[in-house]
């Protein structure tokens, strides 16, 4: 038993002196693997050239999840990126800093072991797939919590420089700055016009500091306004000016962009809507698909039409057939303000707020003799269209010999007859689609194009000034819904604005 218990001891002390002492001096090295393939990780084979007594601190690198290398300490690659940013960067990329690229990422992970060497190899590799990034500001377009877009730009000013000149193509300069710090005034419109009373940004925006390569970095005020004009599209379509095109023709003849879509999205060539076109020039026809809502509230004022109406009375002395006008029919006026909703500088609703009569209608009275017979017409005539604009006036294109009306607030409303008559012809054709012409029988037709579906009416059916006789659309050769509507006096073309008052109405 002393035999034995005396061999404990000596192993006990044995292991003690042979673990304990290099700990105390921190300098022994158990083993040297060099030569054993089965250890070596990394791209470039580091292997394990000796096992310390105390762990010390490894970095390693990871490129899409994929080991690099080991690196011993980090200052080799910190002074590695400050040398690349000074040689590739800094010209362009002033005041900021290099880092490694979006897909790499570096694990400080304790280890007893020590691997070999593999610095400059692994910097060298970084150099050869160009893995690197630049501190810069993440612009975050969100929506209902969910990321939008995403834009990355030297600093936020030059995002809010962009900003600034985007809103500006959609509120008036005056005003813009009150309107984005909430101090724009509600005062009363006292004058014809729009006044911009609102704006916002539908999206939310936020910003946060980031790392993106070179390339996805946006580092001029031009190169971020295009991006909130167009996100990341990059596909846009060009028309070549045709001989007589103005700039609401144009728009027109193009997915019925407005004079002043037209005029936005061409602002380096058209600073005017009445600007003379150069024939054989290649306009921007494909509007702004911004990842951003710019919302604006406009109300505007404007003098309308009050059309008067016509009494039939019936005059035995008369006879049948003739007719007497009795009292004269003078339309009147009002002035009307509505709230205006704008999105990146297209109407989306109008409501009418208030009106204020200038002038009373004085209806007309016509004897007649026989029973009321409406189908004549009073030589008074109404817009095709409630809340009417005009998109392309007679001529606004080549060829074009007509008034394009459209309904501001219901791009799909009703179309009424101009004024008494009967339904003469109803019809379908490749250029305006389905149409209608109504004779009012004192010498007089009207025509109305691209309507959605066929007259409600057949031919023969007897219709009132106002009547609903079908709906606008954009049948035929159209670019966006519309009527298209002309006169025929004694059988001759006439355009409409010689019987409608087109400058009390706006033209869009």
């Amino acid at each position: 038993m002393k035999k034995i218990g005396t061999f404990v001891l000596c192993f006990i002390a044995s292991v003690i002196i042979v673990m304990g002492l290099p700990i105390l001096f921190h300098s022994f090295t158990f083993v040297s693997v060099a030569s054993d393939s089965t250890n070596q990780v990394g791209m470039f084979s580091q292997y394990v050239e000796s096992v310390n007594a105390k762990p010390m601190m490894l970095h390693k690198l990871y490129y899409k999840n994929q080991l690099v290398g080991i690196l011993r300490d980090k200052k080799s690659l910190q002074d590695h990126l400050k040398k690349v940013y000074e040689e590739k960067y800094a010209k362009d990329f002033p005041d900021t800093e290099a880092w490694i690229g979006r897909d790499c990422y570096i694990s400080d992970e304790e280890s007893y072991y020590v691997y070999s060497d593999a610095t400059q190899d692994i910097l060298q590799y970084l150099d050869d797939n160009d893995l690197y990034t630049l501190a810069c500001t993440a612009i975050n377009i969100s929506e209902d919590g969910d990321l939008k877009a995403q834009v990355f730009v030297t600093d936020k000013k030059l995002y809010e420089d962009a900003m600034e000149s985007y809103l500006s193509l959609f509120v008036d300069s005056s005003s813009l700055s009150s309107l984005t710090n909430g101090t724009a005034s509600q005062a009363t419109l006292t004058t014809y016009g729009s006044k911009d009373v609102g704006l916002s940004i539908a999206q939310t925006i936020t910003y946060d500091k980031a790392y993106a390569a070179a390339d996805e970095i946006y580092k001029t005020k031009e190169s971020v306004l295009d991006f909130i004009e167009y996100g990341n599209s990059t596909d846009k379509e060009y028309y070549t000016v045709q001989a007589y095109d103005t700039v609401a023709g144009v728009g027109a003849k193009n997915y019925g962009l407005s004079a002043t879509q037209v005029m936005n999205i061409n602002r380096d060539k058209i600073s005017s809507t009445d600007q003379i076109l150069k024939e054989g020039e290649k306009l921007c026809i494909t509007y702004f698909e911004s990842p951003i809502d710019v919302v604006v509230y406009k109300k505007t004022l404007r003098a309308e039409t009050v059309f008067y109406d016509t009494t039939y009375i019936q005059d035995e002395d008369l006879l049948q057939g003739d007719s007497q006008v009795r009292v004269e029919g003078s339309n009147g006026s009002r002035n009307a303000l509505y709230s205006e909703k704008w999105v990146n500088g297209v109407l989306m609703s109008g409501t009418l707020l208030s009106t204020n009569e200038t002038k009373a209608a004085e209806n007309e009275v016509i004897a007649i003799g026989t029973k009321n017979e409406p189908g004549i017409g009073t030589g008074s005539f109404r817009y095709p269209v409630d809340n009417a604009g005009i998109t392309c006036m007679w001529g606004c294109y080549y060829g074009h010999k007509g008034t394009d009306f459209v309904d501001q607030y219901n791009s799909w409303g009703d179309v009424y007859a101009a004024d008494n008559g009967v339904i003469e012809e109803v019809g379908y054709n490749s250029i305006n689609g389905n149409y209608v012409i109504i004779n009012h029988n004192n010498g007089y037709e009207t025509y109305y194009g691209h309507m959605n579906v066929p007259c409600l009416y057949p031919e023969g059916t007897v219709v009132s000034k106002g009547e609903v006789i079908g709906h606008i659309g954009m049948t035929g050769l159209a670019t966006g819904p519309h009527v298209h509507m002309f006169f025929k006096v004694n059988g001759e073309r006439h355009d409409a604005c010689e019987f409608l008052d087109c400058d009390a109405v706006p033209h869009l």
